[in-house]
């Protein structure tokens, strides 16, 4: 039996099962993973810089990143290799994790009832050939598997595909920091004027939306881009809108007309959402005014998505702002293969059209309480007949820092749709598996009071049922011994 164990053991080293049961599979390599280490042609070391005697949290960091390193290093085929120490053992250790990259960290700790504050190294170094990355500090396990991941495939990969920025606005100035910094995790980012034809070496090219007439040598190169196989993803509304102001008006421009010709109806209105986002409100509270958070259905979160489509599975919610809703056309050109539906609005919804009232309080906008029409588009994809694919998001500000890049779930969605669009498709899957967001599903008013009501009572009667049950079993018993004794 010893001999047994120990053979299995052996084994077990480098081939092995694990039985995951948690929905997104977390404490096993996706197979997106899996693909990326079989690129893997060299030797790739990965020393981990952590410290001992670590508070109990990121002790449990320190094993779980041990059995993920241990699969890694599993399915690499002995090309992958890591180690783990301790730089405050030594002067050289601590010179070599600072060399490379791994700086300790300041962290407040409870020990012996005393509030301390300890230095510690919590970082990690990825080499392979004549590359390294680092990460500088892990203080979680969320999302640590796509990170060491992402960090793989930059070293691997030989050549970094090119994502082109457009803004056909020139009278409206958008930042795109937080996205130009997260796209140049994988590709190189270049701005693009499409007023002249774009260049070979861009792949995708992400686009702001317009509020003008779109210049015919814009469409007119636009429309050669596509039809060279490569793909566009464009945001845009059919309104525009100042929150500050709560102003709307309907845009007047053919890029409409553009869009069109690609199968895609963008509609002069705003879609409205009964599961929405919030803004802050002052209202009056006696003598002083406060601010209060109220829904805003103008703000619709995202929780429709077409799982057949691989840009979109796995996704949980994305946040619009003033989206404009999308029909799909009918009738297509030769050019077109196809048009799909990639998320749309709950069976919530409304749409609002002519005057426009962005006010946020029901009380003064009746248009925010009748919302029970069925779900609209908000999010589409034509798929052309020479391979490339125009993906319309009818939400202006989508790709703007102060817009939807400041959320975190849309720029999963942002960076899934350019590794689509790019033929990039590893870490989509990865990317939208380490979502962890799960809201309940929401209730109507008259269900939500019955569930309380029976979270309520109901506990409270089956405890006094039970009782019933054991006081009538005792009266049974009891009547048993007075027949046999008497």
């Amino acid at each position: 039996m010893l001999g047994c164990l120990l053979l299995l053991n052996l084994i077990g080293r480098n081939w092995y099962k694990r039985f995951d049961l948690t929905d997104n599979k977390v404490y096993s390599l996706s197979s997106s993973s899996k693909n990326v280490i079989a690129k893997i042609d060299d030797l790739l070391t990965m020393k981990v810089y952590f410290s001992d005697d670590l508070p109990n949290e990121l002790g449990n960091t320190k094993r779980f990143l041990q059995d993920l390193l241990e699969e890694y290093a599993a399915y690499s085929k002995d090309n992958i290799r890591f180690y783990f120490t301790v730089p405050e053992s030594s002067d050289d250790l601590e010179n070599e994790a600072r060399k490379d990259g791994i700086q300790p960290v300041q962290m407040q700790v409870v020990e012996n009832d005393k509030l301390e504050i300890k230095r510690v190294y919590l970082g990690m170094a990825l080499l392979y050939e004549d590359k390294k990355e680092t990460i500088p500090v892990i203080q979680t396990t969320t999302g640590l598997e796509y990170l060491i991941t992402t960090k793989i495939k930059t070293l691997v990969d030989k050549d970094k595909k090119t994502v082109g920025l457009a803004n056909l606005d020139s009278d409206a100035e958008i930042k795109t920091q937080n996205l130009t910094a997260q796209l140049r995790q994988h590709y190189n980012v270049r701005n693009v004027d499409v007023i002249t034809p774009v260049n070979d070496e861009i792949d995708v090219l992400l686009i702001n939306g317009v509020t003008d007439t779109l210049d015919s040598l814009i469409a007119e190169n636009l429309d050669t881009f596509l039809g060279s196989g490569r793909g566009v993803l464009f945001a845009q509304s059919g309104v525009a809108t100042d929150m500050q102001i709560q102003r709307a008006s309907i845009i007047e421009s053919d890029v409409f007309d553009f869009l069109q010709s690609y199968g895609l109806i963008l509609k002069n209105n705003l879609v409205l959402d009964r599961s929405c986002g919030r803004v802050q409100v002052q209202q009056q509270m006696g003598f002083i005014r406060m601010n209060v958070p109220m829904e805003y259905p103008f703000l619709p979160i995202i929780r429709t998505f077409n799982e057949d489509e691989l840009v979109v599975n796995g996704l949980e919610q994305i946040h619009l702002f003033f989206p404009s809703e999308i029909q799909i056309d009918t009738v297509f050109s030769d050019k077109i293969a196809g048009v799909v539906n990639l998320f749309s609005s709950s069976n919530r919804s409304g749409v609002m059209t002519g005057r426009f009232s962005l006010n946020p309080d029901p009380k003064t906008n009746p248009l925010l309480r009748n919302l029970d029409q069925s779900g609209k588009i908000l999010c589409a994809a034509s798929k052309l007949v020479s391979g490339g694919e125009l993906i319309l998001i009818s939400d202006s500000r989508f790709l703007a820092d102060d817009g939807g890049m400041s959320i975190p779930e849309n720029l999963i969605f942002l960076m899934n749709t350019v590794d689509y669009l790019s033929g990039d498709k590893e870490l989509i899957s990865l990317r939208s598996r380490e979502i962890t967001n799960r809201p309940l599903d929401e209730l109507e008013d008259n269900s939500r009071r019955r569930w309380k009501w029976a979270n309520i009572l109901l506990p409270s009667l089956i405890i006094v049922g039970f009782g019933f049950m054991r006081i009538k079993q005792g009266k049974n018993r009891a009547d048993v011994l007075r027949q046999i004794y008497e």
